[in-house]
């Protein structure tokens, strides 16, 4: 399958800088399975059922993105993500960083430990999660060009155990009072936890979509929540996951319905053609980047060219993409 089968055009003024206030003013395209209807997200609780399993990842955004300068002057920048036997590996920023050299932040010393591939090395320092707190500055991805007015800005309202260094983005849409109205239409709300790293972002440079190679991320999932889809499952309840990180934590341990609890990583990497195993019913999710593998995600349950067809009419429409974009709630093909 070719990479260029996931491409599209959009205009840079398209994507999002600032979330929208209040967040659930944003707009939401719900894409059924034979119909296009445009709404706002606190329109939601309208579309949802009593009975209905909604699941979500509430893992949290730590300061991973920390600057700094080396021994010799020049400037760093050092992205904090994943603890290490001996150290932390971290992405690095900055010319000629070599193994065995020191990067100083604020007078604490980190020391480049080794050199991995693709621009990674591992770092040891004192504190890495007291520095990160300390000194540290959300990771917000790149085509984000404007300075975050709070840290909170980019933290899901329910987002509760910390390790992501990039945040679970279809839930940014929802505030206090909607959950509440949600869960008071009779919905239950469960919790998952995938801790998003490098590997969710990574683009993908292979010219065939089979040839990429996903990162390991760790997540959870607990026997509550378990429990819940599958029952919902065996009785025909519908399940609704919250983003595609949801969505890779539960069908890494789902067979045929029924999901089991687990702790662990999981490199599992979805595009057309993938048979959904969790039964999940609806996927609310943001617009993605062309050419992402959050967008193979999203077209193996909704249909590849459908999906595209549904962005080429979301962009005529005028709506926002992106981290800081607008919904979109997608019922399955497989469904």
């Amino acid at each position: 399958m070719k990479l260029s089968n996931f491409d599209y055009h959009l205009e840079r003024h398209r994507i999002a800088q600032r979330p929208m206030h209040p967040r659930d003013s944003s707009r939401l395209f719900y894409l059924k399975k034979n119909e296009h209807i445009h709404l706002t997200f606190n329109d939601l609780p309208d579309l949802l059922n009593e009975g209905d399993v909604l699941v979500r990842n509430v893992s949290k955004v730590i300061p991973a993105r920390v600057e700094g300068k080396k021994e010799t002057g020049g400037h760093v920048e050092i992205l904090f993500y994943q603890p290490l036997d001996g150290g932390w590996e971290c992405l690095i920023k900055g010319a000629k960083i070599k193994e065995g050299i020191n990067l100083l932040v604020d007078g604490e010393i980190a020391k480049v430990k080794k050199r991995l591939a693709g621009g990674r090395y591992v770092v040891d320092c004192k504190s890495p999660i007291n520095l990160m707190m300390s000194h540290g500055k959300m990771p917000t991805p790149p085509y984000i060009k404007k300075e975050l007015s709070s840290p909170d800005e980019y933290q899901t309202v329910y987002a509760v155990r910390e390790g992501s260094i990039a945040a679970p983005t279809a839930g940014f849409h929802f505030t206090p009072e909607l959950l509440e109205k949600i869960s008071g239409k009779g919905v239950d709300i469960h919790d998952i936890t995938l801790h998003v790293g490098p590997g969710t972002f990574l683009p993908v440079r292979t010219d065939e979509v089979e040839g990429h190679d996903m990162e390991e991320e760790s997540f959870e999932v607990n026997e509550e929540t378990a429990q819940a889809v599958t029952s919902a499952n065996e009785e025909g309840r519908r399940v609704i996951f919250v983003g595609t990180t949801t969505v890779r934590a539960m069908e890494s341990v789902s067979s045929k319905g029924k999901v089991s609890s687990r702790n662990g990583r999981t490199d599992l990497f979805i595009y057309p053609g993938y048979e959904f195993q969790s039964g999940m019913d609806m996927l609310l999710t943001n617009f993605h980047l062309p050419k992402s593998t959050l967008l193979m995600l999203v077209s193996a349950f909704g249909g590849r060219e459908r999906i595209l067809s549904a962005y080429r009419e979301a962009i005529k429409k005028e709506y926002r993409f992106y981290s800081f974009g607008d919904a979109m709630l997608i019922e399955g093909l497989q469904c």
